[in-house]
């Protein structure tokens, strides 16, 4: 009898701890409860994918120095002819310039294939694209996917950017002019998908992008799971590599990538300029979940901007940082309308050089003739269980552009160089449990 109750009492305890664990994860910064579709990390499989057109049944071979991009785009277009399908990357190696993907096609890269990008722009023909917060004729990415619904990249292969003469042609320009523009030299992204609803990208390898990595454009329920996505910082730097660019969307998972990159690992956009907030082409980014993910080198692990208007419900949680610059950069540009609120990192661990900056970024900076004062906002950011290691603690500047309101930082112990941290660069700022170099903050 006693051994039943102590059994019934143990089984209480689980299920109340389920509850209280549920609780406490599973609603956003803003209160709302987060939906089932960001718990569900099912995998997409290759034989649900349709008829699977491997790219060598039609006239790609493997040879890692051989343009095969009219064969691959071939498989695509017999795809989409047919109904729909899956265009395979069997294993070997296939270089091609972009590729465009079409309602109800896929791709999947086989465990040992790999899709390398050209390193002549020449292959990558310039169209209607979206660069840099603005809608403007620019070069495509390797993989394209405009109006695709459910399009899904997946498997064990690699999309190589094969970016080191972009990076090279890069410096080389910043020599002759140190304040060139990033769109000065032309570069092509590695994954571009624009205006797509039931998005997944899974378990492949980004690697070598000659520009950004990954770029989604108001798109709605996208799923980037378990990515290996890397851009070297070192001998040669892969400049503007950003991981994961996340650009006016809606309801976004990330979940289980490793991210090391010579740039933001995931950077939250959406527009720039002093009337961004009123052009149509631009937007918000709302809920988005980013969660056991570790960051390697990267100049911050998450980022708002430089090119963003509004970021809501924003949960960064589960993480490892190790070299990254900063673990949460709010980029204030003083040109732009800006709103960051309800933000939320928590139970971090590792080493930065700062976990928190906020200061104006002034880069292209450009008020195009608007002469009445821009401001901007930060609002309901919650740091919240973190253990690290950095140089800078609180990494703050006053600015007459903007406002910050409303943060807490609860349960972190923090080891810094420089621990100061000023308390009044903020309108409500509650601290709890906050422990720098072994001493208790008030």
């Amino acid at each position: 009898m006693k051994r039943n109750f102590l059994l019934i009492i143990l089984l209480l305890v689980i299920v109340f701890s389920s509850f209280a664990q549920k609780d406490q994860t599973g609603y956003f910064p803003d209160g709302t409860k987060i939906p089932g579709w960001f718990l569900d990390k099912t995998k997409v499989s290759l034989d649900k994918l349709g008829k699977q057109m491997v790219i060598t049944n039609y006239g790609a071979v493997n040879d890692s120095l051989k343009l095969q991009t009219e064969s691959i785009q071939r498989a695509i277009d017999e795809a989409s002819k047919n109904g729909g399908g899956v265009v395979v990357i069997p294993k070997g190696t296939f270089l091609s310039g972009a590729l465009f993907f079409k309602p109800n096609t896929h791709l999947y890269l086989a465990e040992g294939g790999k899709l390398k990008g050209s390193d002549n722009i020449a292959d990558y023909k310039i169209m209607p694209s979206r660069m840099e917060g603005q809608n403007l004729d620019y070069f495509p990415a390797l993989v394209n996917a405009y109006g695709v619904d459910g399009f899904t990249i997946s498997g064990k292969g690699t999309l190589d950017g094969n970016g080191l003469k972009y990076w090279e042609a890069f410096w080389q320009r910043r020599k002759e002019n140190k304040n060139c523009t990033n769109l000065e030299v032309s570069r092509p992204r590695l994954v571009f998908v624009w205006n797509c609803k039931n998005v997944q990208v899974q378990d492949v390898k980004l690697h070598n992008a000659g520009f950004w990595t990954s770029h989604y454009y108001k798109c709605s329920n996208l799923k980037i799971l378990d990515l290996h996505i890397y851009s070297p910082h070192e001998p040669v730097k892969a400049p503007s590599t950003d991981a994961v660019d996340i650009d006016a969307c809606s309801n976004v998972l990330i979940s289980g990538c490793f991210m090391s990159v010579n740039d933001d690992a995931i950077a939250l956009k959406g527009g720039k300029g002093p009337w961004a907030d009123q052009d149509p082409n631009n937007g918000e980014n709302t809920n988005v979940l980013i969660e056991n993910c570790e960051f390697g080198f990267c100049h911050s692990a998450v980022t708002c901007g430089s090119e963003a208007i509004h970021n809501r419900n924003i949960l960064v949680r589960n993480c490892h940082v190790n070299q990254a610059m900063r673990v949460l950069w709010l980029k204030m540009r003083p040109d732009t309308p800006q709103k960051y609120e309800f933000i939320t990192v928590e139970n971090i661990s590792g080493q930065a050089y700062s976990l928190l900056y906020i200061k104006p970024w002034r880069q292209f900076f450009d008020l195009q003739g608007r002469q009445d004062p821009i401001r901007s906002y930060s609002e309901h950011i919650t740091l919240k269980n973190i253990d690290l290691k950095c140089e800078v603690f609180f990494d703050v500047d006053k600015s007459d552009n903007y406002q910050l309101g409303d943060f807490l930082f609860e349960n972190l112990t923090i080891e810094a160089v420089n621990n100061k941290i000023e308390k009044s660069l903020v309108k409500g700022f509650s601290l709890k449990n906050v422990k720098v170099n072994g001493n208790m903050v008030e």
